[in-house]
């Protein structure tokens, strides 16, 4: 267990952020070992061919594959670079793992275990054209493994930031850190989390803790307290139903609505982007568009801005009459 002193400027300074690297990193612990991590079976099932392909995964010559351990071996933090706001950039995250300096990187590859050999070996020997390489891997593993649910991840994410900024207001610091996970608590001026391979100092001043939601990182969390800016990763909630495939439209809704809309009706069980519901229906953005106007006027959609996204969901008629009709 870490303990780490809050001063009440740095409890003043907590803020949200959600970061690409941090799934990526995540993820490829869950394709470590799929069996601890049980809600992403699905997702590891889909993307480990085409990642092993094209020799990202299973392999002692890919980088960024032989730098993410299983659990609970230390992570590098270098992998990691504190994400700047809410709108995740991996092409400014990428930048800011590029700019590692190379005295970091050497030190943080020293403290995994073991000699350093293969490709891990060449990286400590030529930080900058390592770190330019596992770019290059981050970049495939995103676009195969990660940008296809992107989407439909990010609309969790931006959920989950809006309610514990919720619970932040409700019922202040104490209230949104111990609420976040089993193994973290916060009580007088302490933060505590029961991780291995973790140490902190206390944080008198300073930017304060970034707390970052992540899908992958179940069903524990992360930490990074060794540079400047202190990261606590942490599972947003509603995992549950981020692979779920909705139901068969229920023919009697369809009879009613039409196709398309009762479509969209089942779909719409939690907040969903245009975009994402477009993908997954095979409709066309403004077709799903128009279906969602004519559903908000009958009361059965309301729509809200999240960032740069509009959120569609189904209101409580809506949600009875789906019930009613399957």
């Amino acid at each position: 267990m870490v303990a780490i002193g809050l001063s009440s400027g740095a409890v003043a300074r907590i803020r949200f952020a959600v970061s690409c690297l941090w799934e990526v990193a995540a993820s490829l612990r869950v394709l470590r070992d799929p069996g601890e991590h049980a809600v992403h079976l699905s997702w590891a099932r889909r993307v480990r061919p085409r990642l092993a392909e094209a020799g990202l995964i299973d392999t002692n010559v890919g980088l960024l594959w032989q730098l993410v351990p299983a659990a609970p071996a230390y992570l590098p933090d270098f992998l990691t670079p504190p994400p700047t706001g809410l709108t995740p950039d991996l092409a400014g995250e990428l930048a800011a793992l590029r700019a590692t300096p190379p005295s970091v990187v050497r030190e943080q590859l020293d403290l995994g275990p073991g000699r350093h050999v293969g490709v891990q070996a060449d990286l400590y020997a030529d930080p900058r054209a390592g770190l330019r390489r596992l770019a290059g891997e981050v970049e495939e593993y995103w676009r195969i493994a990660l940008a296809p649910d992107w989407p439909r991840i990010r609309v969790l994410l931006d959920a989950e930031v809006s309610g514990r900024a919720r619970r932040l207001a409700e019922d202040g610091a104490g209230g949104l850190l111990n609420d976040l996970h089993e193994r973290v608590h916060w009580e007088g001026d302490t933060l505590r989390i029961v991780q291995r391979h973790c140490t902190a100092p206390d944080m008198p001043d300073g930017p304060g803790l970034v707390l970052v939601p992540s899908v992958f990182v179940w069903p524990s969390v992360l930490s990074v307290f060794a540079g400047e800016v202190p990261q606590l990763a942490y599972p947003a909630r509603g995992l549950g139903t981020l692979w779920e495939r909705a139901a068969a439209t229920p023919d009697a809704l369809a009879a009613v609505l039409g196709r398309g809309r009762a479509q969209l009706l089942t779909e719409l069980a939690a907040p969903v982007s245009t975009t994402e519901l477009a993908r997954r229906t095979g409709m066309s953005p403004g077709g799903v568009s128009q279906h969602l106007t004519a559903l908000r006027a009958a009361g059965l959609v309301t729509t809200r801005r999240q960032g740069r996204m509009l959120l569609s969901a189904r209101t409580d008629l809506a949600d009875a009459l789906v019930s009613a009709a399957g």
